[in-house]
């Protein structure tokens, strides 16, 4: 029954207090709790899901030899940060083959960590950055960012938005945690536009399928003000994106941009994740970086 109650509180908009934020995580009875993520879903996206097409870069001479597949919606430069000479060489690199479509790349966290915490000089590499080319900066790691806060603050000041709050390699005590942080976040900057909730990396103690979507529900249910929960299709993998999608989460982020394979065009990228979006009830709706529908 308490599972019902919260159900009622989440249909009738109320908010849920950490007594309820804790049940819901204590509990295994998961298809209770995938149902009221998936009205929590609905009730904001309806059956609308997008998906995102993303070339990956290394920003070579070897990349430059090979032209971009002319369907990706974002180029992503495929590089840690290591160091701003190094960072804007890639970006200028990349934003030559990029042409008019959105360039992203690097992580806040590493940019924190090279930059041992100065969050003004993390700004102003972000403000080179921006002249270089780059449109968004990829990701930003809640469970490795130091300073949240000041970082998405100075990642919006300087024009190079955050794509996605993402989950590193997690807590031993679970996605809760790291949840509560992502909402604290949110009501202090309202940048969070999408949080990936499933880890990134395998650490000692890797999460499981059952985990995994557990995460997504909990940040649909817990995070009413994020607009959008999201897996990675080439990361996670098909079949657990597909899960995903019924446990709350309303877009797929870095779909190959190939139109062809040598299986032939029903096995392509494109085909695949209309495909698999719609056998689990949604509508498949492609996007580009900016959240703007297309087609």
């Amino acid at each position: 029954m308490v599972l019902d109650d919260i159900a009622a509180k989440v249909a009738d908009g109320e908010p849920l207090t950490d007594t309820d934020a804790g049940t819901l995580a204590a509990t295994y009875d998961i298809v209770s709790l995938g149902m009221i993520a998936d009205d929590a879903r609905r009730a904001r996206h309806g059956t609308r899901t997008t998906f995102l097409r993303v070339a990956h870069v290394q920003a070579s001479g070897h990349d430059q030899k090979n032209p971009l597949p002319p369907s990706a919606r974002e180029v992503r430069v495929r590089a840690p940060f290591v160091g701003i000479d190094e960072a804007r060489q890639a970006v200028r690199v990349a934003a030559a083959m990029a042409g008019a479509v959105v360039l992203s790349g690097f992580s806040l966290a590493d940019m924190e960590q090279v930059a041992e915490g100065d969050v003004d000089r993390v700004r102003g590499w972000i403000d080179d950055l921006r002249a270089a080319g780059l449109g968004l900066i990829d990701e930003a790691p809640i469970d490795r960012l130091g300073q949240p806060t000041a970082l998405l603050e100075a990642a919006d000041a300087g024009g190079v938005p955050v794509a996605r709050m993402t989950v590193h390699g997690g807590l031993f005590s679970g996605p809760l945690p790291l949840i509560r942080l992502v909402g604290a976040l949110q009501d202090a900057t309202e940048a969070v536009r999408v949080f990936a909730p499933i880890p990134r990396h395998a650490g000692a103690d890797p999460t499981t399928g059952y985990e995994d979507v557990k995460a997504v529900a909990l940040a649909r249910i817990l995070l009413p003000e994020v607009p959008h929960i999201q897996a990675d299709w080439t990361l996670h993998g098909p079949k657990l994106a597909q899960v995903a999608l019924t446990f709350g989460a309303d877009d797929m982020d870095n779909v190959s941009p190939l139109d062809e394979v040598a299986e032939g065009r029903r096995r392509a990228p494109l085909e695949e994740i209309r495909r698999n979006i719609r056998a689990a009830g949604f509508e498949a709706l492609e996007r580009d970086p900016r959240f703007t529908i297309l087609g």
